[in-house]
């Protein structure tokens, strides 16, 4: 989208670097704030270990087979369990869970006893922690993983779901960097 010559320039126009300097990110960070998110919560099990985290990155990419993709951080912690493990699950959120979403949303956030104060369920014995009271659940297989910047897509198949909610139940929402109800 160019101006032709003598228009004006759109307003907000902003023409990145290829490599974009900080003023860049900035800036990005401010426009993708701008598309409201469903707020989620990506699981998974290893050894006697919960790992847990509050995510906004997903996608259903198929429903033929059931496939859906999670954008995790790289050097998180969540990341390399759940490529090392091959199985997650991921609970959409409903807008009175917005504090677990603060609570597993923080970097900080302490492995053991991560998941004490949330109410959880599992499929089985060894399968990841599914929160009580979500929208919907969804147990996944790990399919393939796409390094991309300083995130991982990791694509998963479904192998299980639900729903959890309460009659009436919305959703928790991210939009301008805030939870919505």
């Amino acid at each position: 989208m160019h101006p032709r010559p003598g228009e004006p320039a759109p307003p907000g126009l902003r023409v990145l670097a290829d490599d974009p300097s900080a003023a860049d990110q900035d800036a990005y960070k401010v426009a993708s704030t701008q598309a409201a998110k469903g707020v989620a919560v990506v699981t998974t099990r290893q050894g006697r270990w919960d790992h847990a985290v509050t995510v906004t990155d997903l996608l259903s990419v198929s429903y033929d087979p059931p496939t859906m993709l999670v954008s995790l951080y790289e050097l998180s912690r969540i990341a390399d369990v759940v490529v090392e493990t091959g199985r997650f699950a991921l609970s959409l959120l409903s807008d009175a869970q917005a504090p677990i979403a603060d609570r597993l949303g923080w970097s900080g956030a302490p492995l053991v006893g991560l998941l004490d104060q949330v109410p959880f369920f599992r499929r089985e014995p060894d399968a990841p922690a599914v929160l009580a009271g979500s929208l919907a659940w969804f147990e996944l297989r790990v399919a393939e993983v796409h390094p991309v910047a300083t995130h991982r897509l990791v694509v998963g198949r479904v192998v299980a779901m639900g729903s959890d909610a309460s009659p009436g139940a919305r959703p928790l929402v991210r939009w301008r960097s805030e939870y919505r109800r």
